[in-house]
């Protein structure tokens, strides 16, 4: 692990200011496609023109030529103008930023992410775990980890089974998304061909998509329809903690890509947690989930001391089982990672002496 220049870790604030910016203002103008018109019986008719899924050209009838359309199609004009200088505004700040050394996310994954955000799945209460979490939590950190640590193909979205009341009562459709993509995504099946798919895979890849609820019912395990997304997700023990009020972040490769992340001090306690939930067999991930916790715990512990504060408060709350598994997962970190776990303890009670 390594810190991120201080230049490098200013264009990151500047692309995160750039995609907030951008996405609130939000139009038509980033609808793809364009206005055209035909003449009949010398009457105007606008269309809109468009490129389907498979590369037909199509166009969709919008009505006849009038002063208010007309107004709507120069709005759209432009909008469309400067959203692309906002675009290459963001390309050319990624582009610095992957000379600066950020992590970045692979262009397939990337891909999928991408068509996510535009969706809306990130404004459905969308939260992106895992693994690429871990990446762009580094990012918003400021560092570089170990890049054993952050490797994956694996895409894992968490959310409630829920619709927030705040939210209009909107809805996207994960699985036809994946199909527009054309990437060869297929629905993983259940070993219960009664229980819908919660995954989808491309065949013969490692790229994956894997749906997460929090669990409601202990040992529950069947799948729950998300229906804001019209997909089944699988119910997890503990994610409810790890998802409660995400922060932004963005994912890098060619371009930028807002999404939601769990909180850094929350995915650090998170990990330790469920790495005692491993079975043997999952060695390989008891041991990537200790390396990713110890990483967090080390930068917070140095730069961000309230907010595992926060965080450990939570955790606490939630009853003497998650603190049991939480201090499980410091002693097998602290035989992996003496200093990290060193530091964190110390944190931790010079932090909880001065709460009390």
């Amino acid at each position: 692990m390594e810190k991120l220049p201080l230049e490098t870790a200013t264009l990151y604030a500047e692309l995160m200011e750039q995609l907030i910016a951008t996405e609130t203002h939000r139009s038509i103008g980033r609808v793809s496609g364009c206005f055209t018109t035909k003449t009949v019986k010398s009457e105007t008719y606008y269309y809109y023109q468009y490129s389907d899924p498979g590369g037909h050209l199509r166009q969709a009838y919008i009505g006849k030529k009038t002063p208010t359309l007309e107004r709507v199609v120069d709005r759209f004009l432009n909008e469309r103008e400067t959203f692309k200088e906002d675009m290459v505004h963001i390309q050319r700040l990624c582009a610095q930023l992957r000379m600066g050394g950020v992590l970045i996310t692979d262009t397939a994954s990337a891909r999928v992410l991408k068509a996510f955000a535009e969706s809306g799945i990130f404004h459905l209460n969308g939260v992106l775990v895992g693994t690429h979490a871990f990446t762009v939590l580094g990012n918003l950190l400021g560092v570089r980890w170990k890049s054993s640590a952050a490797r994956t193909h694996d895409i894992d979205i968490a959310s409630g089974s829920r619709m927030s009341v705040a939210l209009p009562n909107i809805q996207t459709d994960l699985p036809r998304i994946l199909e527009r993509l054309e990437m060869g995504f297929l629905p993983v099946p259940q070993l219960d061909p009664k229980n819908p798919s919660t995954s989808f895979k491309v065949r013969g890849k490692a790229l994956r998509v894997d749906i997460l609820t929090p669990e409601v019912r202990p040992n529950d395990r069947s799948p729950v329809i998300i229906s804001a997304f019209n997909v089944a997700a699988q119910p997890l023990r503990f994610l409810d903690y790890l998802i409660e009020n995400p922060e932004k972040g963005a994912a890098i490769n060619g371009g930028g890509v807002l999404v939601n992340v769990p909180t850094p001090a929350r995915y650090a306690f998170h990990k330790l947690i469920i790495s005692g939930e491993r079975g043997v067999v999952m060695h390989d991930k008891f041991e990537k989930d200790l390396v990713q916790a110890a990483q967090v715990f080390s930068v917070l512990a140095d730069e961000r001391p309230g907010d595992l504060l926060l965080a450990w408060e939570e955790l606490k709350r939630r009853g003497q089982g998650w603190v049991k598994r939480a201090s499980a997962g410091l002693t097998a970190m602290a035989k992996r990672h003496q200093v990290e776990h060193e530091m964190l303890i110390k944190v931790l009670h010079e932090l909880e002496v001065a709460f009390k």
